[in-house]
Formats: C-alpha cells, sequence, structure tokens
C-alpha cells in the first residue's frame, strides 16, 4: 500500500552558484511529466527563498530560512520532512540546501528523519562548478575550498558543471582531483546541468553504508573508499561541552530591501563592479525603465536576469552571499542607487 512504502529521497548539494536549482527544477519537470508528484524541501541562508520563485507553485515545498540545515535549524529537518511527506504524499523529496551547508553534517538531519516516517535516502548529488573549482584548487588553503571539498567526499553522484568555461586540458585536471577526493561516485561533465534524468530512478548509492561509516569515526568526516577517514578536510570542530564550529561560520550574508524601484543600468554596472569576496547574488528587482519584475542571479562573475509574472505581490529584495565582505560599504551603494 502507498502508506506504506518509503519515500525516496535526493539531497542536491554544492557551492554557492554551482547550478543546484537549475537541476532541481529539471527533476522536477521530468516527474511531473511522467504522472508522478514531486515535492522539495528547500533551504537559505537568508530570509527570503529566491530560488524557490523558480519552482512551480503546484510542487509541494517546504522552507527552511535563515541558517544553515546543518546547524540552526537541523533539528526541525526531521519533523519538517515529516510533516510534509504526511500532508502531500509525494512520489519523491528532493531536499535542496545552501551551497555553505556541509553535507556530512546534513546527511545526519535527512537521516534522522527515518526515525519519525518511512524515507529511504537514495543519493547525494553534489554539483560541482568545474571554473571556480579550478580556481580555487590553486590556493587549496581557504575554507571555501575545503568546504567544496567535504561537498564532493559526501557525494553519491558528482555533476561537473559549466564545463564549457573551462579548458579541455583543466578538466582532465579536475577530474582527477575529484577522483583523489571521492574515488567512488561517478562524474558526469555537463552543461546547465543537462542530464538523462531517468538517472535518478536508478540511483541506489550507497548512501546509508557511507554515513554509517562516518559516524563510526566519531569525527564526522566522510570516509574515502577503504575505511580511512579523510582528516584532510580540515572541519572546524572542536572537541568540548559547547564548542561547535562548522566550515561556513565565514560566510556573511547580507539582504537589501529595496524602498523604490532602481536604474537598470546603474544596478548592473554595480553588480559589475562586486569584489571578488562576494560569491553569489540574487533577487527580486523591479526597475524604473521597466514594467515588469525581474529575477536577477549572480555567480561566479556572470548576471543573468529573467522577467517574471508573481501571482501575488513581492518585496523588492537583494541577498548578497560572500566572504569577509564590506557590508556597509555595499549597503551605501544601494542606497545611493534608490537616491536615499
Amino acid at each position: 500500500m502507498k502508506e506504506e512504502r518509503s519515500v525516496p529521497v535526493h539531497i542536491l548539494t554544492g557551492f554557492l552558484g554551482s547550478g543546484k536549482t537549475t537541476l532541481l527544477t529539471r527533476a522536477l519537470d521530468y516527474y511531473k511529466l511522467s504522472g508522478r508528484k514531486p515535492a522539495v524541501l528547500m533551504n537559505e541562508l537568508g530570509d527570503v527563498n529566491l530560488d524557490g520563485m523558480l519552482v512551480d507553485e503546484d510542487v509541494p515545498m517546504t522552507e527552511m530560512l535563515g541558517g544553515c540545515i546543518c546547524c540552526t535549524i537541523r533539528g526541525d529537518l526531521g519533523m519538517e520532512l515529516k510533516q510534509l511527506i504526511e500532508e502531500h504524499q509525494p512520489d519523491v523529496v528532493f531536499v535542496e540546501c545552501t551551497g555553505a551547508a556541509n553535507p556530512i553534517e546534513m546527511l545526519d538531519g535527512v537521516t534522522d528523519a527515518s526515525l519519525l516516517t518511512k524515507v529511504e535516502l537514495k543519493s547525494v548529488i553534489t554539483v560541482v562548478d568545474a571554473a571556480q573549482l579550478s580556481e580555487r584548487s590553486h590556493s587549496p588553503k581557504g575554507k571555501t575550498y575545503r568546504l567544496m571539498q567535504d561537498q564532493i567526499r559526501c557525494a553519491t553522484r558528482i555533476l561537473l558543471n559549466k564545463t564549457d568555461l573551462v579548458p579541455p586540458a583543466e578538466l582532465v585536471r579536475l577530474d582527477t582531483l575529484i577522483r583523489e577526493l571521492n574515488p567512488a561516485a561517478p562524474i558526469l561533465p555537463t552543461v546547465r546541468c543537462e542530464i538523462e534524468l531517468s538517472l535518478f530512478e536508478h540511483l541506489e548509492g550507497g548512501v546509508a553504508e557511507r554515513h554509517q561509516a562516518a559516524s563510526a569515526c566519531g569525527c564526522g568526516h566522510e570516509h574515502a573508499e577503504g575505511g580511512a577517514c579523510a582528516t584532510g578536510s580540515d572541519h572546524d570542530h572542536e572537541h568540548g561541552s559547547d564548542a561547535h564550529h562548522h566550515s561556513h561560520e565565514h560566510v556573511m550574508v547580507y539582504t537589501h530591501y529595496f524602498a523604490r524601484p532602481v536604474d537598470s543600468e546603474q544596478f548592473e554596472a554595480l553588480i559589475g563592479r562586486l569584489p571578488q569576496e562576494i560569491y553569489r547574488a540574487k533577487g527580486i528587482l523591479r526597475f524604473t525603465d521597466t514594467a515588469s519584475p525581474f529575477l536577477f542571479q549572480y555567480a561566479y562573475r556572470e548576471m543573468d536576469f529573467v522577467k517574471i509574472s508573481p501571482k501575488e505581490e513581492l518585496p523588492s529584495v537583494a541577498v548578497f552571499i560572500g566572504e569577509h565582505f564590506d557590508r556597509s560599504h555595499l549597503e551605501s551603494e544601494l542606497e545611493a542607487l534608490e537616491g536615499r
């Protein structure tokens, strides 16, 4: 009977701007076209779920905002999954987490849900931005690069995305680098996350076994093939009663609400001169020189604007995610756009 079967769950992870939401929307369309009912649990660091705007309103979705699943709201994850499944009876659930989330701890949150309801974790799919991995691997001491390494280590499938932006010889190097971090997971080179989506139905992944091996270590590190602890992941764990550090603590989020429409060219110019410390930006914007609102996305110094027709009144807002950037300077520049 339907209520007795386990609902398959797929975790989508990958650093900010890698293409997770693109993969998610493709997967949702695939399941809907095949007559099945997908559902989504989506997490954002900011207070507004802008990526959720790209998910069709007929798809059941639970939003967990304002924090990372693996820390501030992780304890609610099991209950949220249980409620989502009981209320909507989906055929499959996709968990898309903020790019700052450490998937090792995220695995705990999802597997905890199996204590509350019948779910079966089928895969951890990590989307890797080829150009960003290429750049960060040349300076491998940063926390962001270590987080990307952890996301690769935990994967049961890896999408090496945006391969059109990287020379063939560099792709060979990246393939070798990824294979050193994760000897087992298949690597799929992609552009805009275009894959054969029936893949989701055939995934088995061995997620439970890999998670049990990691937990048995007691340190929270993922294990490479053969059971050795991948201590090179450099988590910021400290053993103590109240010491609890995460590898994304360096990530900053600034959410700016606009009081009025702004000039589109001036806004594009501002985005074009963002410091490299800001990895990701996205928002809903209204411009003085256009009638419709736009969803804008910025990742790895590339901008994209999509005209939208929201069913409800949405705030004009922009969310900026980065590492140790000058928040007050950014705030001043945005207020200047509004004439404040």
